[in-house]
Formats: C-alpha cells, structure tokens, sequence
C-alpha cells in the first residue's frame, strides 16, 4: 500500500470514529432535549429563509384623511409696507434752518409749525419794498396835486383866450403841462402796483421761511437737521417726510410669469414677519405698467390698500402677499401626494378598505402645491394612499426603506 492510500485510509476511519461518536451522543441526550434542538434549528432555517427572500416584497402605505376645509389657489409674493399718502416737506427759500420744532415719530396735524428758516434777510427786503412802496405813493399824491393846479391854469388861460387876453404860447404851454402831469401819474400808478407785487412777492418769501405741515400724520423722516444751510435756487431741499400712517399699502413685487393672473379687485392677503399667523385682508388697487428689472427678472408692482387705525403696521415692513385666484369652502381636501393620472387621462386615488388600497376614478377641483379639492369620488374620513414604503432593510436599519408616489400606470 502506498503512502498516499495509507493516508486516506486513516482519514476515513478517523471519520467513521468521529461519526460514530456524535451517533453514540445523540443517543445519549433525553428525548426531550433532542426535540428542543430540532425545534431551534427549525425556526433559525425559517427566519434566515424569510429574510433572504420575503422581507423585501413587505409594503407599507403611508395615508392620509379625507377632511373638510377651505382650499385657495394663490399666487404669492414679497412686497413692502409704505404709507398710501405721504408728503416731502421741503425749504421754498434759501437759507439756514434755524429751528426745528418736532422729532421724528410725533404726531402733527395740518397747519401745525414743523421748522423756521432764519428770516432777517426776507424781512429786510420787505422792509425795503415798502419804503419805496411808500415813496411812490407820495409822489402819486405830489403829481396829483399838481395836475388839479395845471388844470385850474389851462381853464383860465382857456377863459382869457375867447378875449384874447393870453398869448396861444401861454394856452399851449398850461395844456402841455396838465398831459405831462397826466403821465407822470400813470407811470407812478404803474410803478406802484409793481411794487406791489414785489412787496407781496418778498412778504410770501418771509412766510415761506415758517414751514407748516401740509396734512395730518406723523413724522417718518427728518432728512436736514438745525443750523444746516438749505439752498432752494436749483430744488427744493427736504427737511422732513409727513406721513399719514391710518392707511397702508403694500408695494408687491410680482413676476411677470404671474402679473397676468391679477386685476383691480380681486381679493388678497398678507402676513409680516413679526405676526405670521396673522392675515391682513384686502383687494388689489392697481398693477402698475412699467416693471423693475432687479437682476434680470422683470417684476411688476402691485398695490394693495390697507386700512391701520391702531397703528400696528409700520413704514418698510416685509409682507408676504397672497393674491387669491381661487377659492373654495367647506371641500373635500385630500394630499397633492394622494391623486394620480392613469393612461386614460383622468385623476385616481387610491383609498384604504379592509381588503387593501382600492384605486377610484375622482373629480378634482382647485389645486395648489399642498392640496386638491375632490368633487367626487372620495368622502370625508377616507384613508387615501399618498405613498408606498417598500422595506429594502429592517425597520430602524441602516438605509430605512425606499418611498414612492402613488401612480396608477
């Protein structure tokens, strides 16, 4: 026998020893025991078996309930708060600002002093338009005087001259001077009603160097400040900004994708950023024309008019705009997720039984990125299929589970 048949063999036997024993031990354990192995190995086989080949065939639907809300179809924005009526309160005179009698943030009514320039200069000039005023006043009364005095010599020189008591040199001479004193007056008459005008003139700049308020409201800016020369030759400076703050409007920055959709009247809502569950409501006022290009993104603006007795809403404040397309109360609300085209072109959802999802041909209403409305189909309190969770790991393992859309194909 050769080495190699010699090796074998005594692998052989040792194999036919080892088996022999663990018979021999098998044996040996209690019947009891020898089940109690046989049933471990069983359900170990089973569970390694299911594992394998079935965990990945487990479906899981993720549902959601039919309920009974209001669904609106908008169109949204960002937009700002700025006061509807507002005026610019500037200088009608050069000058410097010598006093400013409010704060930013006061109260004014109409009428009331805001600021005063220094006025020494207007009033100098005042002073001296009505001393010439004056002036050509007297010599109005003077050139008068002298008229009613010519016309007494003319009408006796015209009394000597039917008896040719006075020369025709002497008659001429007092008949030139009654039409000479006659223009003398009407050129004082006009010099005095310019200087009229240029008295009234310098007294509305003296006027103008007190600056009222021209509307009721409060002070939203102050722009020049006490001691600062205003120069009114070119424009007029500003010095403060009166605002009426009762009424609000929201200037909405709307796409052009979206500016199509909007019209004077329609109904709209908005909330700031420091009450966002709070809605303001209103209707549209006016879509401006001309656009802003902020970008390279035309945007349109869109005013909305809001009433604010109390206050609460305040000069550039952020809104978020809703302008309502569509609206629709007391519908049938189900996910966007829960409804389907299938390949005959009408809207599905798939609604949980007690035998498992059953797929029904709906009527949808309006839709928005969160909801659609069900005409008919579904009724309130139904479970409809939004998604499909197939387990590709063990719940809570790494890699969770894949989630898909309901679709119907």
């Amino acid at each position: 026998m050769s080495y190699e048949s010699e090796t074998q063999e005594r692998r052989r036997s040792g194999a036919s020893e080892i088996a022999g024993r663990a018979k021999t031990a098998w044996r040996g354990f209690p019947a009891p025991a020898r089940w109690t192995v046989l049933a471990v190995a069983a359900f170990l086989l089973y569970w390694l078996v299911s594992s394998l080949f079935f965990s990945g065939n487990e479906v899981n639907y993720r549902t959601a309930t039919a309920s009974r809300g209001t669904i609106e179809q908008t169109v949204t924005a960002l937009g700002s708060l700025q006061p509807k009526n507002y005026v610019d309160v500037g200088a009608q005179v050069s000058g410097q600002l010598k006093e400013v009698h409010v704060e930013v943030g006061d109260a004014v009514k109409q009428g009331d002093l805001l600021a005063e320039i220094d006025a020494k200069v207007y009033e100098t000039e005042v002073a001296a338009a009505r001393a010439r005023l004056s002036d050509l006043e007297s010599q109005l009364s003077g050139a008068e005087a002298e008229l009613v005095l010519a016309r007494r010599q003319h009408a006796r020189n015209l009394d000597l001259a039917k008896i040719d008591a006075v020369s025709r040199e002497a008659l001429d001479t007092t008949e030139t001077s009654v039409k000479t004193i006659a223009a003398r007056i009407g050129s004082l008459k006009a010099q005095i009603e310019q200087q009229k005008s240029t008295l009234e003139g310098g007294e509305t700049n003296l006027g103008f160097t007190k600056i009222y308020s021209p509307i009721d409201g409060t002070v939203t800016a102050q722009v020049a400040l006490r001691g600062q020369t205003l120069n009114a030759n070119q424009t007029a400076p500003t010095i403060m900004t009166v605002s009426d703050l009762a009424t609000m409007t929201v200037e909405a920055q709307v796409a052009e994708a979206d500016v199509g959709k909007l019209k004077a009247g329609m109904p709209v809502y908005f909330t700031t950023l420091g009450a966002p569950q709070e809605r303001w409501n209103s209707t549209v006022r006016q879509v401006l024309p001309t656009p802003e290009i902020v970008n390279e993104v035309v945007l349109f603006t869109v005013l909305v008019d809001i009433a604010n007795p109390d206050g609460r809403l305040m000069k550039d404040m952020t809104a978020q705009v809703f302008f309502v397309l569509n609206r629709s109360e007391d519908a049938i609300i189900v996910p966007v997720g829960a409804v389907s085209e299938g390949r005959d072109g009408r809207s599905h959802v798939s609604v949980m039984t007690d035998r498992g999802p059953q797929e029904r041909e709906v009527e949808t209403g309006i839709a928005n990125r969160m909801n659609v409305e069900i005409l008919s189909g579904v009724a309130e309190g139904d479970l409809v299929v939004t998604g499909v969770t197939s387990a590709d790991a063990p719940a809570g393992g790494a890699g969770g589970g894949r989630t898909r859309r309901m679709g119907f194909l």
